[in-house]
């Protein structure tokens, strides 16, 4: 009996454990997995979940991106990035529109930021000027493969 408790304690474990799944992000606590820079920005920061469930923090989607010469992109589950006009939640980076202004600085100097619409970043794009990306686009633009 107790071998079979151990048992079902060790597959709820391992099950838990390797969860893909955005994790939050300590705004002022963590540091940025590519610059080590202390993460404060809620309109900017982004993630990366693995297949496997490992999440990396960063202060800017452009850390991000550089993070992404260096790994094998098939190994990621998740690409997520703060959405500018809600701040502090993350949106799937694949099906956001991105901005490249420079009236709206980003922590890394890159003016990158990230929207949930195409409709809601064109708002901000007009008013602010600037270039529209889509995360392909955005990925070819930082030589990504």
């Amino acid at each position: 009996m107790l071998s079979r408790f151990i048992l079902f304690v060790v597959i709820l474990f391992s099950l838990v454990s390797c969860t893909v799944g955005p994790k939050p992000i300590d705004y002022g606590s963590d540091g940025c997995h590519y610059c080590s820079m202390t993460i404060v920005d809620r309109q900017h920061a982004s993630e990366i979940v693995t297949q496997k469930g490992k999440v990396f923090k960063f202060d800017a989607v452009e850390c991000m991106l550089n993070h992404m010469k260096d790994v094998d992109i098939a190994t990621i589950g998740l690409f997520l990035v703060n959405d500018y006009q809600n701040p502090g939640e993350l949106i799937n980076a694949e099906e956001a529109t991105f901005l490249i202004s420079e009236s709206i600085p980003s922590p890394m100097g890159e003016y990158l930021s990230a929207f949930s619409s195409r409709k809601s970043a064109g708002q901000i794009e007009a008013e602010n000027n600037g270039q529209l990306y889509t995360w392909e686009e955005l990925k070819a633009r930082f030589k990504i493969e």
